[in-house]
Parts: C-alpha cells; structure tokens; sequence
C-alpha cells in the first residue's frame, strides 16, 4: 500500500486514481497525526507526503513527519512533494533520508517512474548478505571488470541490486579506476540493457555548445544551424546516459540539467515543445562534490538528483591482490590485439607490479603492460619479466626520457601536452586510435587536440 499526505483532498484524489491504474493500492491522509494512524495500523511500502499543511510554508511539518516515519519505520522510503521554487526545502528533506522528492505541478510519468524506482531501491535493500563474486557472476554480466577484491565485490553486489533500478547512479573515484566500466556493467544489467548506452565526456563540451550539444537544435535556431541535430538525451532514448566528469559543468548548464533529471523532459534548442527525457541517468567524477557544494561551484539539488545511489571505486592501491589479475588480463587481450601468439608474465613481474603505488590506476597499469608488449627487451620471447615493465632510466641510456618532467617554468602545461601527443603519435606510428587508447583519450578527443595544437593526422586513419 502507498500513503499519500496532503491537505488539499483534489491532490490525494488525483495521485490515488493515477496509482490505482497502475495497480496500487493507497490510502489517504490530510494531517501528519493522521498520517502517524494509518502507519500504526497498516502495512504501507511506500509514503508520498506533501512538506507543508498550513498557512505556514516554511515546511518544518513536512520535515518533523519525515522525520517521526524514519525514526518509527527508518527503512520506508518517502517521496516529498514540493513546488520547483522549494527545492532546497525538498533538499533538507534528502539529507533527512527522503528517498527522493518531486515537484509540483508533477507529471504523471515522472511520478509513477519515481514510485517504481523508490520500491524497487526498497526491496533491493532487503538482501542483506554480500553475494560471493562466483555467485554474482552466475546471474549477471560483469564479465568486463576483472577482480576479486573484497571492496570491488562488496560494489558488484550493490550494482547487481541497484541495475535493475531506473535509479540515477554517481560512480566516483579516482582517475583511472575504472568508472565507465562500472557505468556500463549498471547499463548491462538493467532492463534498459537493449537500449542504446550514449556516453558524454562532459568536460570536453564548452559551456557555448551545451544546450544544442545534450538537447539537440532545430534548423536555424542559431547561426550556422543549416540542419537540425539530434541531442545526446535523445539518442538515449530507452537507454542509459553516461555522464563522464559531471563536475567539470558550469552553474548555468548544471540547471539545465537539473530540469531534465526533475522533470524527465527537455527542449531542444530553437524549439518550444518539451520532448520526453526516457533515460537512465549514470553519471562520474573524480572531483569532491560535496566539497564543491561547499565551495558553491555546484548546486546542492543537482548533487542530490544524481546520487540517488553513490557508488565510491577504490583505488587500485587499495586492492593491490587484483594487480596481478588485471596484469594477466591486460597481457591477454595485449596478445590478441597484436597477434602474439604466447604472452606471460613472469613471477618477479607479478610481484614487482604488485608492489608498486600505481598513482593512474587500472589506466596506467594497462598502458605499463601495452608498453611492455611492444617495445619490451624480451617482448619478441614472450616472456615479460620486470625489465619489460621499468620505464628506461635516462641516467642509464644517456638520454632524456620521454615521461620525465621538465624543470618547473621550463614548458607551461600546453607545450607538455602537446608535446607528449606528438611523441605518442610518433611512437605509434600516426596511429590515432592506439595513440588515443595509450593517452587515456577517445579518438575524437584526440583529432580535437590535434587540430588545436596543429598536429598533423595520418588521413586514412581507421579504427
């Protein structure tokens, strides 16, 4: 059963009838003490209350109720309701243990995709034993992310409850540590999992093509727009939208945003007709967002849209047990990219990468080990033994090694770049897709800082 508080009866008779062709069944109360009674004398999964209840809107009656049904019954979830000018108000209610909050006037998608989402979040939470990472990888697909990390399983589990969810998931950590496999794994396991997987690096949208960039534009809704184009949350449609570095977006887009996770619909740019936002949204960073709350470089209310679920992935040093298994792994899939027949990692290689800090993580490891394979003394062998994996020591060859620093001031952090992309380039042959998977870059990524740096690119690159 789903209780709905509010005084205004039109409210608690619109929601009953809207939940009741769903198959809900729900009950009504008009008062907080009201409300207090049918708890105490039914069975209820599911309270949609209302934050205020008189004249006064400060919604302290919303927030003391919120608060006697978690102190009573802490594992029933609550939905708020307010009015999109008392976010905040709707934000002290998250930090009171809210499962999430929706506004007024709502839409009636959105709100039933918010009841479904708060009970399916509710009986996820029901199983309380961690399953083993054999068992987990009996019934889902986490095929692409390798270890067994008491940490990294702890989070698959999680993962495994929550997937099925439409809820959004903030998957943080540092760089390098495997987050957009994480969002693919949410994406692979969800009922979403036939839709399409759209992934955004949003630090590399300026602030200038934002809105035509995620919402799309029509023809002539700008200079140079001579055709309309499709945004990113619609060519998510029906599936999952990967947000990647979700703090490097500015306050202005951040509200935009914000819109389109509390309303679940958008507007295309030059258009005045609201299109249906029917996505998943996962998003990632390895930025502090509470600290950036703080600071009032990003909003409060979006931070709790997209954390519904919070995912925190360990650093590799963290799990230092899994070096080894992602070792054998890179040297794997090293060998059929390249067509090795027999790759292998000695003993002493596996301990000395064990025992290494790996300050970039899983992406530096991978790289560590791709340059092992190609350029390795004993690569030809196929052996790899600790003085394939050591980076030359330019007080050894004589000469300058292509990964140490500069001294400060010598080269502003521009020329650093575009140096270390002209010598991966080099090293690769003009190969931009093995260059842009060696720089932790995707291939447009890569043509951008190119064209910016005016880095010449071999014309008949493929994939």
């Amino acid at each position: 059963m789903i209780l709905i508080v509010d005084d205004d009866p039109s409210v608690t008779a619109s929601l009953a009838l809207l939940l009741g062709g769903e198959g809900y069944e729900s009950a009504e109360a008009a008062t907080p003490a009201e409300a207090l009674r049918v708890l105490d004398q039914r069975p209820v999964r599911l309270v949609i209350q209302d934050m205020n209840f008189s004249r006064d809107t400060t919604g302290e009656e919303g927030l003391e109720l919120l608060q006697r049904i978690r102190q009573e019954t802490p594992e029933l979830p609550v939905v708020l309701m307010t009015a999109w000018g008392s976010i905040e108000l709707a934000v002290s209610g998250m930090k009171a243990g809210a499962a999430d909050f929706v506004t007024k006037p709502w839409n009636n998608d959105q709100i039933l995709r918010t009841v479904e989402t708060a009970l399916d979040l509710a009986a996820s939470r029901e199983r309380r034993e961690v399953a083993s990472r054999e068992a987990l990888d009996e019934v889902f697909d986490f095929d692409a992310i390798v270890g067994r990390d008491p940490k990294l399983t702890e989070i698959l589990d999680l993962v495994s409850r929550v997937a099925p969810t439409d809820a959004s998931v903030l998957i943080t950590g540092e760089s390098g540590t495997g987050k957009e496999l994480l969002a693919e794994a949410v994406h692979r396991n969800s009922k979403r999992r036939d839709g399409p997987f759209v992934k955004v690096n949003l630090g590399g949208i300026s602030s200038t093509l934002f809105e035509s960039e995620m919402f799309g534009h029509v023809r002539g809704a700008f200079t140079d727009a001579n055709r309309a184009r499709q945004g990113r949350f619609a060519v998510a449609g029906g599936g999952s939208i990967f947000l990647d570095e979700i703090g490097e977006v500015d306050r202005n887009a951040q509200v935009k945003l914000l819109r389109v996770l509390q309303d679940h619909s958008f507007e295309v740019l030059g258009s005045s007709s609201p299109e249906r936002a029917d996505v998943r949204v996962i998003a990632a960073t390895n930025r502090d967002l509470g600290r950036m709350v703080t600071e009032g470089s990003f909003r409060e209310d979006l931070l709790y849209r997209l954390n519904l679920i919070s995912i925190e992935l360990p650093p590799l040093r963290a799990r230092p047990d899994d070096v080894p298994l992602l070792a054998q792994h890179f040297v794997e899939r090293c060998a059929e990219l390249y067509g090795r027949e027999r790759l292998t990692l000695t003993e002493g290689a596996l301990a000395w990468l064990a025992d290494r800090p790996w300050p970039g993580n899983i992406r530096q490891l991978r790289q560590v080990i791709e340059r092992a394979v190609l350029v390795g003394p004993n690569a030809a062998s196929g052996i790899l033994d600790v003085e394939d994996l050591v980076e030359p020591n330019p007080a050894h060859t004589g000469e300058r090694s292509a990964m140490s620093l500069p001294a400060a001031g010598a080269m502003t952090l521009e020329e650093i770049e575009r140096a270390m992309i002209r010598k991966t380039l080099e090293n690769f042959g003009g190969n931009v897709s093995r260059a842009a998977k060696a720089l932790g870059l995707s291939r447009a990524a890569l043509y951008r800082r190119c064209e910016k740096f005016g880095l010449p690119i071999r014309a008949d690159e493929s994939p």
